[in-house]
């Protein structure tokens, strides 16, 4: 049974590790995990918890964030404006993704992510969605697929899932019931998945 890397577009952390985590699982010779976008936004709610990047540390976490992207080798980040942003529409294009085929939604969500702390480009504007899709070979169809009813219901299944069982962040890798949240922690879910294969 395959990893599940749960992330949201609008998380600077699942970023970092949306740029590793395929090539580490790759390099265990392990199966890819399955991409689950999920609203980050309404685990918070849940929690209780106000978003970092309203909070007062906020200027500290970007620092951390870009000495992370610098240590892995990624490009320099280029902040949009506004952070946190809104990902509803960004996380229901995600869904249409995950729905479009094998390797689709990890595509896609790449090209997002570049936009948005490559590029700096704000996440909350069709027209950044429709070019990570094009760059994904999906198209503009996914716009039609954003206001469907049942990629609502996904999107909403899926972050109900994710705070079932037990999710407090993004990124988290899940293999099995372990939970391994932060792009910090990718090494012990690889463990954990070559241990469980």
């Amino acid at each position: 049974m395959p990893a599940n890397f749960y992330f949201d577009l609008a998380s600077p952390y699942s970023y970092l590790a949306a740029e590793r985590v395929t090539g580490l699982f790759e390099e265990a010779g392990l199966e890819q995990p399955l991409w689950q976008p999920i609203l980050f936004g309404a685990l918070l709610q849940e929690l209780g918890r106000m978003p970092w990047g309203l909070g007062p540390d906020r200027d500290e976490r970007f620092a951390e964030i870009e000495r992370r992207a610098a240590d892995y080798g990624l490009p320099p980040l280029a902040w949009p404006d506004p952070l946190p942003a809104n990902s509803l529409h960004a996380m229901r294009a995600a869904t249409v993704a995950a729905e479009a085929g094998p390797g689709c939604a990890r595509d896609f969500a790449l090209a997002a992510y570049r936009e948005a702390f490559v590029e700096g480009r704000d996440l909350g504007d069709p027209e950044v969605i429709v070019a990570a899709a094009g760059v994904a070979g999906i198209g503009p169809r996914i716009t039609d697929g954003v206001a469907a009813p049942e990629t609502k219901d996904k999107l909403r299944r899926n972050t109900e899932e994710a705070w079932n069982a037990g999710l407090q962040g993004v990124p988290t890798v899940a293999v099995g019931e372990q939970l391994f949240w932060g792009d910090d922690r990718l090494a012990e879910a690889v463990d954990a998945a070559a241990g469980a294969g």
